[in-house]
């Protein structure tokens, strides 16, 4: 074999075995900063929304949209609302990661004394308005309070009143406001049919009236606001009921924003609304929250009917405790690696560089243990027939010099099929000198 490649394939296998202990501990290391930090998330989360055609729902499809294009995969579980989608989120085998819930509902709910207790439950950030909007029929106007509109939700006595499905968050905000007004129990007959069959029955004339809270995304809503004979109530008193609840902000519905070309509405209508939060587990995955705030900013950071640009998603006002994603996000925006890189290479290096900066804190030292070792493997194989040599000038005078000669030929071969770097090979020849130097003195 030509021996200048014996020389490289000996750099190569002594290099292989002194960085190999290095290599492997490295390797270790990162192995379990990835296995502890976890930074990949899991390719599908659970997001609870609402009943078709509400505004819960579209939005689900809208953030299960942005999420694919991450190759992540968001499976929409429908619901009757709010109430049902926090009870599931706090249901340890519902499987339901994250949800929309209406304000107002953790308090109504769980009642005043309990809604600071932890339930494992974080806020992404307030993400819209959702107004109530309650609907009635003109012919019922004038039949219960002989006037063309209503003023007061105290003239819906005598008539009934559809308040929406069980597990939605409107039956028990519809009952604050009733006992807000001093309505007594029984005075409005109230029906709790799903949104669907209720919008039937209100244009078959079966019901007076019902309530909606959503978004006026939703298409119920947007249908309603454009069918003759159906009036949308004004919350006269909407800075008053914004007083008395905490989680209700007036919002007003400007003059012809549903259509400008049949001025619709005819006049500014005040209403109250509660703000919709994106709310998940603690213990959802850190990458996955951040798609999610992102879809959000996506979806609510424009204007609409009730809010200017930029006014959603934001932190304010949310009952559970901000997730710390969700602060960083609204603090400084999206993370810069990922204005640049590719969402998984980004979201690993968010997660590992603190780690990677600790594997290298430890590592450097060791790293400088690594030349002496190399040096010393190298040397010793030139350094081990030092002691050969020795034996055989110490046998001077007790053995025959013929023989003492023989091990020197002996000794001098095998030293001459040794292969050293070319850095090294001063050692080499000083150990041939030293060879040469010894069969002089048995020759004298």
């Amino acid at each position: 074999m030509n021996h200048n490649l014996r020389a490289t394939l000996l750099t190569l296998r002594e290099l292989l075995f002194t960085t190999g202990p290095f290599v492997l501990l490295a390797a270790l290391l990162l192995a379990g900063a990835y296995h502890w930090l976890q930074p990949n998330p899991p390719r599908t989360v659970v997001l609870a929304t609402g009943v078709a055609q509400g505004a819960y729902a579209e939005f689900g499809k809208r953030y299960a949209a942005h999420l694919a294009q991450h190759g992540f995969t968001v499976e929409l579980r429908a619901t009757q609302g709010a109430a049902e989608n926090l009870a599931l989120l706090q249901a340890p085998d519902s499987g339901v990661d994250i949800a929309f819930v209406q304000g107002g509902t953790r308090q109504r709910a769980a009642g005043a004394d309990s809604a600071d207790d932890a339930d494992g439950l974080v806020s992404l950030g307030s993400m819209f308005h959702e107004p109530v909007w309650l609907f009635y029929r003109s012919a019922s106007a004038q039949r219960l309070a002989k006037t063309p509109t209503l003023s007061r939700l105290a003239q819906l006595a005598g008539g009934t009143l559809n308040v929406g499905a069980p597990g939605s968050g409107v039956p028990p905000l519809v009952q604050a406001l009733l006992e807000a007004n001093h309505i007594a129990p029984g005075a409005i007959t109230l029906q709790q049919l799903p949104t669907t069959p209720a919008v039937v029955d209100l244009l078959a004339g079966k019901i007076d009236a019902l309530v909606l809270a959503s978004a006026p995304e939703s298409l119920m809503v947007q249908m309603l606001l454009q069918t003759p004979g159906i009036q949308l109530f004004d919350f006269a008193q909407a800075e008053a009921y914004s007083r008395r609840f905490a989680f209700l902000s007036p919002v007003l519905l400007p003059r012809g924003v549903v259509d400008l070309s049949r001025d619709l509405p005819a006049s500014d209508v005040r209403l109250v609304a509660p703000t919709a939060t994106l709310v998940a587990r603690d213990s959802l995955h850190p990458a996955l929250a951040q798609l999610l705030v992102q879809a959000a900013q996506q979806q609510h950071g424009g204007a609409s009917w009730f809010q200017r640009k930029g006014d959603f998603p934001n932190a304010n006002g949310t009952e559970w405790p901000l997730a710390p994603v969700a602060q960083r996000f609204y603090r400084n925006g999206m993370p810069w690696l990922q204005r640049y890189l590719p969402f998984w290479l980004a979201n690993l290096a968010d997660r590992m560089w603190l780690a990677l900066l600790a594997i290298v804190a430890v590592l450097i030292p060791l790293a400088r243990v690594l030349p002496p070792v190399y040096d010393f493997r190298i040397r010793r194989r030139v350094f081990r027939w030092y002691a050969e040599l020795r034996a055989v000038e110490d046998a001077q005078g007790q053995r025959p010099n013929a023989e003492l000669l023989a091990e020197l030929a002996t000794l001098e071969d095998h030293v001459g099929r040794v292969t050293v770097p070319l850095s090294y090979a001063d050692e080499l020849y000083a150990l041939r000198g030293h060879i040469d130097m010894v069969r002089q003195r048995l020759a004298a």
